[in-house]
C-alpha cells in the first residue's frame, strides 16, 4: 500500500510554525526520510499557484500537494536517500527556480560559535546581520541574529509582506544564533526580526548589525552591501600606518554634521534639511583645510531615532545614519577628507543605549545586551540601558562595531563617550541604586577589562589610529599601558583643564587675580596622562552660553578676552579640540535644528577672530615646539606662573632639538602695560611672530612702524609690523638673568620665537 502524505505531515509543528513559535523550522521544512523508501519534502509558499520539486539529474518533477490553506506544501519522493533538489514555483503563469533554504548548510560553523561565545570573534559582523550573496546558484540575502533566549525568530520585510510565519529562522546552538538564507532578497529591501520572546511577547526588532536603516521616524533595517565602494585613500593609509600622533600636530574640529551648514529646501523647515555626506564633504574639507585643522571629529553619525539626542542614543551601531545618505556616501566623505589630508574621528557611544522598542533593550525577552540587574543595567538620569561588559557576546558586538568603523570605513580614530559612566558602578546613582563589585568597591571591573582589550586590539591592528577617552574623573592611567595596569587609550579629554579655564575666563578681570591658579593648575598633572585640551559642544548648550557670551565685559572686551583665551589654549601643552562655530565667535548657543550663524562673518569683529584662530592654528602646525613634547616638562617652562596681581601669564614651549622655541605672554586684564618686562632664558633676539595688536586683528591703521630694531646691522633698519625683533639684555627678571621689555596691550597676546 502506497504511503499517504498526510500520515507524515507534522501538523503540530506546522501549527507552531504558523504562529511563529517554532525554534527549529529545519525539523519541519526541507527534506527528511519518511520511511526506508520515501523522502518527505515540506515547504511553505503562501499565495502561489503551484509548487513542484525538481530532483537534480532527474527529468521528472514531483508536484507538491498543498497540505493546508496557509501555504504549506508536501510531497513524497521515492528514494532511499535525500537527493539534491530545487523548488519550481509558479505564480500567474510565471515559473521560477527556488533553492530550499532549510536544506542549506549553516554559515555559522563551530569555530564561529566558539569564538563568539568566548568573546574573541573580532569580526563577528561578517557573520551576523544581513549579507547579500549567491547560494546554490540563487541570489538572495543571508540573515543572522543573536537571540539566545528567544522561543523563535523569523525575518520579515517587504519581500514577504511582513508575515511572521513566512521565513522562520534556524537556531544554531550553542551560541543561540538564528540564521536563514532568503532567495530573491537583495540590496534595498527593508527587514526586521520578528522575535517570539521568552516572555511570550512578540516584537519586531531592527537588526543590531544592520549596515543601513530607514530614515527616521521609520525604524526598519535595510539590506545593503558594503563591499562595492572603491577606496582611493591608499596614500593616506600608508602614511597613517607610520604616524605617531604624539609627535605630530593634532587640531580637531568637532562637528555636528547636520548642523554645520544646511541647504535651503522649499517647503521644509530648517531642522529637517540636511546636506548629504557627499555634499558635505567638499564644504567641510575646504573649510578645515583653510583654517588649518588636522582632523574633524563627528558627533555620533551612528543610526539614532531622535535628532535631539545629537546621536548619543544609538540604535544602529554598525550603520551610518540615513539622515545624510547611504553607507557608500559616508565612505565617500571619509575618502574625500583623506584626499584633503584631514583625518576623521568618530564619536562612539558604548556607554549606554536607549529603550526604543525596535532597539537592543530586552532584545529576546531577557536582558540580552544589558545587565539583568537594573541597578547595574540602567542609567537613572539618562533613562537608558547599560551594556553588560562581562558578557562575551556583548563585548564582541561592541568590539566589532569599533573595528568596523576603523577597518571598513577607514576612520582614523574613535572618541569614546562617557567613559566615566562605564568605569564607575555608582555613576549618577544614589545609595541603593548600584551594586558593588566583588571586592566591595565602585569600580566596574568588567568595563576596565573591556577597555584594556579593545584599545589594545584596535591600536595593535591599526597603527596610526587613536582611541580617545572622554573621562571626567581622576581615574589613574587612562592613557597608561596595559602592562602597567593602564586602560591604553591614546588620549584623554582634559575636562579638568576645560572647566578651570572656563571658570577663569568667565570672571570679571578684577577677580581673576584671586583665581590665577585655575590657569596654572593643569600643568601640575600634565605628565600623568596624554591629553587633548577641549572646548566641546557640551560647553555651548543648555544655557551655558556660547564661548563669546561666556566672556565678561562689553562686546569689544568679549572678543579680546576670547582671543587671549584661545592663544593660551594653543600655547598650553596638549592636543587641541574646538567645537564648530566657536572659531568665529558664534553668539547663539548651539542647536542641532539650525546651521551655524555664518552670516556673522559679515561683521568685521567675527571675521577678525576667525582670522585670529586661523593664525593660531597655522602657527601651531608650523612649529614643532607646540606639539612634539606635549606630555613632558621638557616641552614647557613657566616664565612667570605667579603674576596674579596683573593676571599675566608667560611661558615657553620647547622643541625636542632646542631650536625655534616660543615665548607666550598673555594679558588677561584690560590694563595696558606699556613697558612689560619679561624674563627669558637666553641672551638672544626674540622675534615677534604673533601679536594681537596686529592691524589685521584690530582693524587699526598703522602709519609708521611701531618700533625699530634695537640693534641692526650697521644702521638700525625699520621693520614691518609683524617682524619686530626684541634683543634680550642682561637684566634680571622673573628669576632669569636676561629680559626684554614689550608694550603689552589690554588683553594683549604676544608670541615670540627664538
Amino acid at each position: 500500500m502506497a504511503p499517504k502524505l498526510d500520515d507524515f505531515m507534522q501538523w503540530p509543528e506546522i501549527e507552531a510554525l504558523e504562529y511563529g513559535e517554532c525554534s527549529r523550522p529545519q525539523d519541519v521544512l526541507g527534506a527528511r526520510m519518511a520511511d526506508r523508501s520515501h523522502v518527505l519534502v515540506t515547504a511553505y509558499f503562501p499565495e502561489v499557484d503551484s509548487v513542484a520539486v525538481r530532483v537534480a539529474g532527474a527529468k521528472k518533477e514531483y508536484k507538491m500537494e498543498e497540505a493546508d490553506q496557509q501555504g504549506y506544501y508536501g510531497v513524497l519522493i521515492p528514494g532511499r536517500k535525500i537527493p539534491e533538489y530545487v523548488f519550481m514555483v509558479e505564480k500567474k503563469g510565471k515559473r521560477r527556480e527556488v533553492p530550499d533554504a532549510y536544506a542549506m548548510d549553516s554559515l555559522i560553523d563551530g569555530m564561529d560559535m566558539e569564538k563568539f561565545i568566548n568573546g574573541c570573534h573580532d569580526t563577528i559582523y561578517d557573520k551576523l546581520g544581513a549579507h547579500p550573496m549567491t547560494r546554490d546558484g540563487a541570489e538572495g540575502t543571508y540573515f543572522a541574529v543573536w537571540a539566545p533566549n528567544a522561543r523563535a525568530v523569523s525575518v520579515v520585510g517587504d519581500f514577504n509582506q511582513w508575515r511572521e510565519d513566512a521565513h522562520p529562522m534556524i537556531k544554531r546552538e550553542p551560541a543561540g544564533i538564528y540564521e536563514l538564507f532568503v532567495p530573491g532578497v537583495g540590496k534595498g529591501d527593508l527587514y526586521k526580526f520578528s522575535i517570539y520572546q521568552s516572555t511570550g511577547n512578540r516584537v519586531l526588532k531592527a537588526d543590531p548589525f544592520a549596515n543601513y536603516a530607514e530614515l527616521r521616524p521609520a525604524t526598519a533595517s535595510v539590506v545593503w552591501d558594503l563591499t562595492k565602494y572603491s577606496w582611493k585613500d591608499e596614500k593616506w593609509l600608508a602614511r597613517r600606518s607610520k604616524w605617531n600622533s604624539e609627535k605630530e600636530p593634532v587640531l580637531v574640529y568637532e562637528v555636528a554634521l547636520g548642523a554645520f551648514k544646511k541647504p535651503k529646501l522649499a517647503g521644509r523647515e530648517e531642522r529637517d534639511c540636511f546636506y548629504t555626506y557627499k555634499e558635505m564633504a567638499p564644504l567641510l574639507c575646504e573649510y578645515c583645510e583653510k583654517m588649518g585643522y588636522t582632523h574633524v571629529e563627528l558627533m555620533p553619525v551612528m543610526e539614532h531615532p531622535f535628532d535631539g539626542s545629537w546621536g548619543y542614543q544609538v540604535t544602529g551601531y554598525y550603520a551610518p545614519t540615513s539622515r545624510y545618505g547611504k553607507p557608500e556616501d559616508f565612505a565617500y566623505f571619509v575618502d574625500q577628507c583623506h584626499k584633503n589630508n584631514i583625518g576623521v574621528i568618530l564619536d562612539w557611544v558604548p556607554a549606554h543605549f536607549p529603550k526604543d522598542a525596535h532597539g537592543l533593550a530586552n532584545f529576546d525577552g531577557t536582558a540580552t545586551y544589558e545587565y539583568a540587574d537594573p541597578r547595574k543595567g540602567e542609567h537613572p538620569d539618562w533613562g537608558t540601558k547599560i551594556f553588560d561588559y562581562g558578557k562575551n557576546e556583548v563585548k564582541n558586538f561592541l568590539i566589532g562595531s569599533a573595528l568596523m568603523w576603523i577597518e571598513n570605513y577607514h576612520v582614523d580614530g574613535l572618541r569614546v563617550d562617557a567613559v566615566a559612566s562605564m568605569l564607575y558602578l555608582d555613576y549618577g546613582k544614589n545609595d541603593g541604586q548600584w551594586v558593588p563589585n566583588k571586592f566591595g568597591g565602585n569600580k566596574n571591573l568588567e568595563a576596565v577589562e573591556f577597555f584594556k582589550h579593545i584599545n589594545t586590539l584596535i591600536l595593535g591592528r591599526n597603527h596610526g589610529t587613536v582611541m580617545i577617552a572622554e573621562e571626567s574623573t581622576a581615574w589613574p592611567k587612562v592613557t597608561g599601558k596595559v602592562e602597567e595596569d593602564g586602560l591604553n587609550f591614546s588620549y584623554k579629554w582634559n575636562m579638568g583643564w576645560m572647566h578651570d579655564f572656563l571658570d577663569y575666563m568667565k570672571l570679571d578681570p578684577y577677580f581673576r587675580k584671586n583665581n590665577h591658579n585655575k590657569m596654572t593648575f593643569a600643568m601640575s598633572y600634565n605628565e600623568s596622562e596624554k591629553y587633548i585640551l577641549v572646548l566641546s559642544h557640551d560647553e555651548v548648550v543648555h544655557l551655558k552660553c556660547s564661548m563669546l557670551n561666556k566672556m565678561p565685559g562689553l562686546e569689544g572686551d568679549k572678543f579680546k578676552n576670547l582671543m587671549a583665551g584661545y592663544a593660551f589654549m594653543m600655547g598650553h601643552c596638549g592636543k587641541k579640540l574646538l567645537f564648530m562655530g566657536q572659531e568665529f565667535a558664534q553668539k547663539q548657543e548651539w542647536s542641532e535644528e539650525r546651521e551655524l550663524d555664518w552670516y556673522l562673518l559679515e561683521n568685521p569683529e567675527h571675521k577678525k577672530i576667525q582670522n585670529w584662530v586661523k593664525e593660531l592654528l597655522h602657527l601651531y602646525r608650523r612649529n614643532r615646539c607646540l606639539y612634539e613634547l606635549d606630555s613632558s616638562w621638557e616641552g614647557f617652562e613657566w616664565i612667570n606662573a605667579n603674576d596674579a596681581d596683573r593676571s599675566i601669564f608667560s611661558f615657553i614651549r620647547k622643541s625636542k632639538d632646542g631650536k625655534n622655541n616660543m615665548l607666550f605672554v598673555i594679558n588677561f586684564t584690560p590694563v595696558e602695560r606699556p613697558d612689560y618686562r619679561v624674563g627669558v632664558p637666553k641672551h638672544k633676539t626674540y622675534q615677534l611672530v604673533l601679536d594681537s595688536e596686529d592691524p589685521k586683528f584690530t582693524g587699526k591703521t598703522v602709519k609708521e612702524p611701531v618700533k625699530k630694531v634695537a640693534k641692526g646691522r650697521g644702521k638700525a633698519a625699520k621693520q614691518s609690523y609683524k617682524k619686530l625683533d626684541y634683543k634680550a639684555v642682561k637684566s634680571e627678571c622673573d628669576g632669569r638673568p636676561f629680559s626684554f621689555a614689550y608694550p603689552l596691550a589690554p588683553y594683549g597676546v604676544a608670541v615670540f620665537k627664538y
